[in-house]
Parts: structure tokens; sequence; C-alpha cells
């Protein structure tokens, strides 16, 4: 797949939507983000791989303040997200996650589940979050489930619903965590064809996976950590086919075997 944006290294600044600079995060003694400085272009799509306990998913989780980060600057379309006077629902209204665990209210139905938070966050009439709500199911391949509760629904399926939740409130960005990682492995294509038509479709997405297939084909750019910092980046040619860095060679010898 051909890049969604410029190289990184020669896109302009003003093509950054998200920049990260010496960012930490530590849990009492244990510093699991060290100096992470990392900038994402928009249109972009960055998967971040590394082994567990390596730091991917406290990053992505401090980029939208579910983690407050220790130390460090975010900068999200242009604001420094980790200021004191910072409105962070506003922000994570353009800034949409899905999660490892789907986070579905399972006393309502799926299009309800999408509806709400555009009627309860974005103020929007309940005609106008059901017409986007069906719209976003139909995008996800689901408008024929718009009626189904959770527990009537397979895992992916109700992962499904997360991503046209996310989306029904038009984020800039999307980040996923291990949005597959719960899922049967019979039910994971579903999901990753949801997630590359978003990439084709010019969404901006950092994705936290250990899906290699996904990452080789619809990453720009491939990030490696280990140890709470970025042990390797580049395309992902450049990281499986030619990785530099002794551990990058080793984890994906280990996960491609």
């Amino acid at each position: 797949m051909p890049n969604a944006t410029q190289d990184a290294c020669t896109a302009p600044a003003d093509d950054v939507i998200i920049s990260i600079r010496d960012l930490k995060k530590s849990f009492g003694d244990v510093e699991v983000l060290k100096d992470i400085s990392l900038d994402i272009h928009k249109g972009e799509v960055v998967v971040v791989l590394g082994p567990s306990g390596s730091g991917k998913s406290t990053l992505l989780r401090c980029l939208n303040l579910l983690e407050e980060p220790t130390a460090g600057q975010i900068i999200f379309e242009g604001q420094d997200i980790t200021g004191s006077k910072v409105n962070i629902n506003k922000v994570r209204e353009h800034m949409g996650m899905v999660f490892q665990q789907f986070n579905l209210f399972p006393h309502k139905d799926a299009l309800h589940n999408v509806m709400l938070a555009q009627m309860k966050v974005l103020g929007r009439s309940k005609a106008d979050a059901e017409r986007i709500a069906r719209e976003q199911l139909d995008r996800v391949g689901l408008a024929d489930r718009a009626d189904h509760y959770p527990s009537e629904l397979s895992g992916g399926q109700q992962q499904r619903v997360a991503i046209a939740r996310a989306l029904a409130m038009e984020p800039h960005v999307m980040l996923f965590d291990e949005a597959t990682s719960a899922l049967d492995p019979e039910l994971v294509r579903g999901v990753l064809d949801v997630m590359r038509e978003l990439a084709q479709g010019g969404m901006t997405m950092v994705v936290v996976t250990h899906e290699m297939g996904f990452a080789r084909d619809v990453a720009d750019r491939v990030i490696f950590m280990e140890g709470g910092v970025i042990v390797e980046e580049g395309t992902p040619e450049q990281v499986f086919e030619h990785p530099q860095n002794e551990r990058t060679r080793a984890f994906i010898g280990e996960v491609t075997a």
C-alpha cells in the first residue's frame, strides 16, 4: 500500500497532528515511558509493536490523557493538551479510542450504543444521532444488527460496534489499543478489514497490535518499543526486512517464525 503521507522525516511541520516531546510516565518507582519523542502526521497510520510491558498501551493512553504523563508534552492540533487549563473532554471528542474490551452498554442495542455519546457529548438531536449511527453501523458492516444487544453479537461484531461508536463522533485521530487481542482468531479478520478501510480512507491512526500482517500491509510507519523507549522506527519494509537493532531482529524473528 502506498504511503498515505509523506515520509515522516520530510513532511512539513504543519502536517503534524500529534507531537510528543520528552514524554515520561511512571507508576510509583517504575518508569514505564522514558523520554518518548514522536511526531504523527495527518493521514498517517503508525503501528506500535513491542513485547508485553514495553510501554505501548501506556503511550497510547497518554495521548488522550487516560493516563496522566509524569513529564513532557503532548501537542494535539497545535494545543498542548498536558497544560493545566486544557478541556480534555473537548480534546477527546476529536480523538477516538478503541480498547481491547468493547465497553458496550449491555442494556442498549447496537444502535443506541452508537447514539448515546453523540447526544450526551456532542448535543446532537436524537434524529441526527440515529441517522449517523445507522451510517456508521453500515460502514462497519452491521446495518442489519442495529437492533441487536451486545449479548446477541459475537466479539468481533461488538468490537465493530465500538469502532462505529468512535467514528460517529467524527474524530480526527483514531487510537486502537490491541483491538483484536480479546477476539477468537476467526473473528479478527472482520475487525482488521474495517481498520484497513479506515486507513485507505485517510484516517490518522495509531495502532498498538500484535497483528504483523496488518502492520506490514497498512502501516506507513512501524515503531518498535522495548523498556519504555522507541528502539527502532521506519517503514514496514525497513523494520520487518532490514531491522537495524538486534532486539528488533529478535522480536520480529519470534513473532513471524
